[in-house]
């Protein structure tokens, strides 16, 4: 069997999706399978590489045993709340349970309207489809909780935005598609038997250490909470700006999807914001940690008729959870940064540290990901490396303050070295190289897309060969917005 599914969500009531197979494209030609990820899923990367899997990802074919279906679920889009969503572009085809025991659905994007469109077209852009494949990679190579790319076609049809576009299809996985958004669409048709039926569902997939405590709802929502405050504390780390974090678009298993707008920063800038559907600039950098307490603020809510029978206890219950965010999100973040500067303990000063740090890396309009990695290279003799960047004599003092302070651990100079030279990437998908290998890929061509994505599948190893990718842009390369596909 090509594809061996063990589907589950489509065995809850059909109330929690629509029975929808993807829309046939005209010709669909293949962009890429991703090889290590498709042999995971226990997928023949070769068979997906065939006419045959290339209709699959296109939606042109079924494969036996999936059972296509799209999900509904609501959510707060930049703050306003629109109480019916759904998969408006999107077909899950099913399940499989992977070769690491883990369960992950396999969903197509762009495959066609569906009863959620909206007055949509079901499909999407080769644009964001090539950002999103060399993106959502990018995340995974560098440790970072998100959905992944399988495999990419174009369609062969124009897709309609602001000017006309080629279209493309992408075959995303993660460990399920469910979002605070399918919660909130329960929560809020009062639908509490649904409600209970999906957290089941999910203490299963995703938490089953909850089931074992006095209260599963509220010990599930506690560990997606220490999930999301994981997530965003690396998102920082690595200065990922998510562009649209709407409750719709955060998973309950902890893991990044929807990379619309997405962006990296070059230039380390708190308020930094690429997304041109963020008038507001709501989902900045520095506003990321705060409207993830939001988004949990709008789970709570939509679970309070599960905590407790008294409604007034069940409040207070979540209340009492909510407010240890700050602390869980402050120690993940702690832990990120302090990794980051090659610590492998922590002291009062240490958050000082890591804030004087930043400050200096704003104040001196300095590369965030080329200052870390230089940081790294210190430890070592300095003709060991040809360094990419240099420190201003600004960054003196603050540079003794930490070797002091590295000083006051046992590990050697070398073994930090080592540490903070996996820790801390040589490589990240700037906004620049992305934008060069959409615009390349509308032009037909695929190499800067295929380069970006080998050399990121190893984003901690330098190659003097790939110098360039490793370089911030030029003045007149940088990207001044990201764009939605939708």
């Amino acid at each position: 069997m090509p594809i061996a599914f063990d589907n589950s969500y489509v065995k809850l009531p059909q109330r929690f999706y629509a029975k929808q197979a993807p829309v046939p494209v005209s010709s669909p030609e293949l962009i890429a399978v991703n090889h290590s990820l498709a042999e995971t899923l226990g997928i023949d990367p070769l068979w997906l590489e065939s006419d045959e899997g290339v209709n699959v990802i296109a939606g042109n074919a079924l494969p036996d045993g999936s059972e296509p279906i799209a999900t509904v679920y609501a959510g707060h889009q930049f703050g306003h709340w629109n109480p019916r969503l759904g998969d408006g572009r999107a077909v899950l085809l099913g399940e499989v349970i992977a070769k690491d025991g883990e369960r992950y659905d396999i969903q197509l994007k762009g495959s066609g309207i569906t009863p959620y469109s909206r007055n949509g077209d079901g499909r999407a852009p080769l644009g964001p489809i090539v950002r999103e494949y060399i993106v959502s990679e990018a995340m995974a190579a560098l440790g970072i909780p998100t959905s992944r790319t399988l495999a990419a076609v174009t369609s062969g049809d124009a897709v309609y935005r602001e000017s006309r576009l080629d279209g493309a299809v992408l075959a995303r996985v993660a460990k399920s598609h469910i979002r605070i958004g399918t919660m909130q669409y329960f929560a809020s048709i009062e639908d509490t038997d649904g409600l209970k039926l999906l957290v089941d569902h999910i203490i299963e997939r995703h938490y089953p250490d909850a089931a074992k405590s006095d209260n599963p709802t509220l010990a599930m929502f506690e560990a997606v909470m220490r999930r999301q405050a994981y997530l965003v504390a690396r998102w920082q780390g690595i200065g990922f700006i998510h562009g649209v974090m709407n409750t719709d678009n955060m998973l309950l298993s902890g893991e990044t999807i929807d990379y619309g707008p997405c962006a990296f920063m070059d230039t380390f800038d708190s308020s930094a914001l690429y997304s041109s559907i963020d008038q507001q600039g709501r989902y900045a950098y520095r506003n990321q940690p705060a409207i993830a307490n939001w988004n949990l603020t709008c789970l709570a809510q939509s679970l309070v008729p599960l905590f407790d029978a008294d409604e007034e206890k069940s409040v207070e219950m979540a209340q009492k959870s909510l407010a240890q965010f700050s602390e869980i999100y402050q120690a993940e973040y702690s832990a990120t940064f302090t990794k980051k500067l090659g610590l492998t303990s922590t002291q009062p000063d240490d958050e000082k540290l890591i804030q004087d740090f930043l400050n200096l890396l704003q104040n001196q309009h300095c590369d965030l990901t080329l200052a870390f990695r230089r940081l790294s290279e210190l430890p070592v003799a300095p003709e060991v490396i040809k360094p990419l960047f240099d420190f201003p004599n600004s960054f003196d003092d603050w540079i003794s303050r930490w070797q002091s302070r590295c000083t006051e651990e046992s590990i050697s100079t070398d073994d930090r070295h080592q540490r903070m030279m996996a820790t801390n990437p040589a490589f990240i998908p700037r906004n620049h190289l992305v934008e060069a290998a959409i615009q390349q890929a509308y032009a037909g061509y695929f190499s800067m897309f295929h380069r970006l994505n080998k050399r990121l599948a190893q984003p901690f190893e330098y190659s003097e060969a790939d110098s360039d990718l490793a370089l911030p842009p030029k003045p007149e390369q940088i990207v001044q917005q990201t764009f939605c596909g939708t």
